[in-house]
């Protein structure tokens, strides 16, 4: 009997032995899972960081936009000899902007404001441009004009001629309208009557 009581006593300590045994290992691995769950969570972070260099890629590309490259355009520009009684012929070189298209016209009377040699005056050159545009086969030349650019009627007449042949030399250009201060004058300087617009 008191072996058999010794036996039960045995056995109910081994499995008190095993039961307590494995709870610690339970909550040993359930403390292992608990870093698991961490870096689990710290996962998503990193992968954010390739959205924003994805970011960075596209910032990368809107820098990488090349701007357009100025064009460099021979024309002919038309100015007066010494006596103001002729036109004479000449050839400038402007730069055209392919990102400002309306460039090229005023480019144009700019042209015509400065004398690249001897021998030749500028009819516009005290005249203040105030913009030049482009629109259904119509320049629009808007100009401010101060007293020193006004000319006696010889100038003026050889003046909107020297704008016309200077401006009408452009293919696209089938119109042209000059106006001072936004203004349709009946005569530019007084002398010689003004067309609006004038026609090629």
């Amino acid at each position: 009997m008191k072996k058999i009581g010794i036996t039960l006593i045995l056995v109910l300590m081994m499995i008190t032995a095993v039961g307590c045994g494995q709870k610690p290992l339970a909550s040993s691995e359930g403390n292992e899972q608990l870093p698991d769950k961490i870096v689990n969570e710290q996962e998503p972070q990193p992968s954010a960081q390739p959205d924003s260099s994805q970011g960075s890629s596209n910032g990368g590309q809107s820098e990488q936009v090349v701007a357009p490259v100025p064009q460099m355009l021979k024309i002919k520009v038309y100015y007066t000899d010494d006596d103001i009684m002729d036109l004479k012929e000449m050839e400038q070189e402007i730069t055209v902007e392919d990102a400002n298209p309306n460039s090229k016209y005023s480019e144009a009377f700019k042209s015509l404001q400065k004398v690249s040699g001897s021998g030749v005056i500028s009819l516009w050159e005290k005249v203040i441009l105030n913009t030049a545009s482009f629109a259904d086969g119509e320049v629009t030349v808007d100009i401010q004009l101060p007293d020193e650019a006004r000319l006696g009627s010889g100038g003026e007449s050889l003046a909107i001629d020297a704008l016309k042949a200077t401006f009408f030399q452009f293919e696209e250009v089938k119109k042209l309208e000059l106006t001072v201060n936004g203004d349709k004058l009946d005569s530019l300087m007084g002398h010689v009557e003004l067309e609006h617009p004038m026609t090629k």
